[in-house]
């Protein structure tokens, strides 16, 4: 079997894996922390990243594509694209809700702006180990390691996305605080579960392109963080409030279908950028 492909499969089977066997570990070991801070959360968040990094040392694919470097100053356009991408799909995506009469913010102005930064910073900090791990699994070896192997890059990134949305499975149904997950969504969990392998095919797009073409993990960790901090205070603390049948395409979160077409979009002019630069 071809190395690259091998390695892959082993990663694959680690992501898939790690949480359930995360869960395994609590139940035998008869852990009485909050799920999230247990030993099972960490061999779940820790798995995919730290098999990936194992194989690069180890398994002879090398840290060449690894984008470990910032690539600073050229690249300085692909970490402001990273910055400005999902606010303004946000916007716009809240603007429409509003037009159409499923969303308010009301919130806003009962709590003040400033309440919401403060939120917003806490989850920040509060996703940075998470948010590495993540990225430094899916980006910076997964989507490098099928492309070095030959896979079509929209095949390369719905591959990801796939392993992206299952290694999270046992995270909303075990090591997530039930309550705080039914506070940020807008469906019911096996409903937002299925729109989740969905909405991550074009996430997962932007967010394979933007590191390939950067050639820099950091800037899609950037645009991870950038996501939860903003998103996810939205509806769990109640500074918006997104109702009806269309809440699920309309809500200007990360799980919404409108703002996950919008960065499939961009990410699909990304691939065409790139490949055009490259031919």
């Amino acid at each position: 079997m071809n190395k690259i492909i091998r390695n892959i499969i082993i990663v694959s089977l680690f992501t898939v894996g790690g949480g359930w066997l995360g869960i395994w570990l609590n139940n035998v070991t008869g852990n009485t922390a909050p799920p999230l801070q247990s030993l099972g959360a960490l061999v779940w968040l820790t798995t995919p990243a730290l098999s990936g990094f194992l194989l690069r040392a180890l398994g002879g694919d090398g840290w060449k594509d690894a984008g470990f470097g910032l690539n600073l100053p050229s690249g300085w356009k692909w970490y402001l694209l990273a910055l400005l991408v999902y606010p303004l799909a946000a916007l716009l995506t809240f603007g429409l809700a509003a037009l159409l009469g499923i969303a308010s913010a009301d919130g806003f102005a009962a709590q003040g702006f400033g309440a919401y930064l403060s939120a917003v910073g806490v989850i920040f900090v509060g996703s940075l180990m998470k948010n590495f791990f993540e990225e430094f699994a899916w980006r910076s070896y997964l989507t490098p390691r099928l492309e070095a192997a030959g896979v079509s890059p929209l095949v390369n990134h719905i591959i990801v996305s796939v392993l992206w949305t299952s290694w999270h499975l046992p995270y909303y149904y075990y090591f997530l605080d039930r309550a705080q997950l039914e506070s940020a969504i807008t469906t019911s969990i096996p409903v937002f579960i299925a729109l989740a392998f969905f909405v991550q095919i074009p996430t997962s797009i932007l967010f394979g392109e933007l590191r390939l073409i950067s050639k820099s993990t950091w800037t899609v960790f950037l645009l991870h963080q950038m996501i939860n901090a903003i998103s996810m205070p939205l509806l769990m603390n109640g500074f918006i409030e997104v109702k009806g049948a269309l809440a699920p395409v309309f809500t200007p979160t990360n799980e919404g279908v409108f703002v996950s077409l919008l960065f499939g979009l961009v990410g699909w002019m990304l691939m065409k950028y790139r490949l055009k630069q490259t031919a």
